[in-house]
């Protein structure tokens, strides 16, 4: 090792036995530290204006987008949804049709049954008449 080696390697010592500074240089060196503390908040105060309109301006294009892709979600949920309610009206109408139709039928059956009864009474009125009139034209002989 050199002696330049051994200097660099000067242990630290957290309470130095003496401060040559007097309280006035202490007030001063404190005064000083104090107002570069002050110059670097004002840097960094300056720096983060002149980037506030544009963090504000593209904080207010994300909230466009977020708005923009909502309003299509709720239009696309409300297309979904009145496609679903006209799915149901559909269904419903059809159901409704079926059933007028199936009481048609049920009605027109009803209605033919009650013709061909009508037609099979008359029948046999019509036998049983012809059957009396046989019977008193014999009697009458």
């Amino acid at each position: 090792m050199s002696a330049t080696d051994d200097e660099e390697k000067v242990p630290y010592d957290p309470m130095p036995a003496f401060n040559p500074n007097n309280f006035a240089d202490r007030l001063k060196d404190r005064n000083a530290a104090r107002q570069a503390e002050l110059e670097r908040v004002k840097k960094r105060a300056e720096a983060m204006k002149e980037g506030a309109t544009e963090r504000a301006a593209e904080r207010a294009r994300i909230a466009k987008e977020r708005d923009e892709r909502r309003a299509a979600r709720e239009a696309e949920k409300k297309a979904e949804q009145e496609r679903i309610e006209a799915e149901k009206r559909a269904v419903e109408e059809e159901r409704l049709r079926l059933e007028a139709e199936a009481a048609a039928e049920a009605e027109r059956q009803k209605h033919e049954e009650m013709a061909k009864y009508a037609d099979l009474l008359a029948a046999q009125k019509a036998a049983r008449d012809a059957r009396y009139a046989a019977r008193k034209a014999r009697q009458k002989r």
